[in-house]
């Protein structure tokens, strides 16, 4: 008799680990629970693409101040937003040569093709 009990028992807590497993999957694919998973695994990559930005940001950074110092190239504090300068003589030999170069003034009017 003890016997029967003990694998009566056994058999009914079995069914009943079963059963609440196969609940928490049918929970687990229901489409609120789909949506709820998609939308946290798009915040988080979302997360993880603004670390990449801002790791490469700062590499771009660091490599531009590293190319400046080589190129000797100087920040100029009364430009705005940092902006790289020139030189003083290699920036205007640049300007000067911009003035010299030949531009011919042509117009061209789309009306005179009809």
């Amino acid at each position: 008799m003890f016997r029967r009990a003990f694998w009566f028992t056994a058999g009914a807590a079995a069914g009943v680990w079963a059963t609440t497993k196969v609940n928490r999957q049918l929970k687990k694919l229901t489409p609120e629970s789909l949506a709820a998973q998609a939308a946290d695994k798009a915040v988080e990559a979302g997360h993880r693409l603004k670390d990449f930005a801002l790791d490469v940001k700062a590499g771009m950074t660091q490599r531009e101040d590293e190319l400046n110092d080589a190129l000797g190239l100087h920040q100029d504090p009364d430009r705005p937003d940092n902006v790289t300068a020139l030189p003083g003589p290699r920036r205007l030999r640049a300007i000067e040569h911009t003035k010299t170069t030949y531009r011919p003034n042509l117009s061209y009017d789309r009306n005179e093709d009809h």
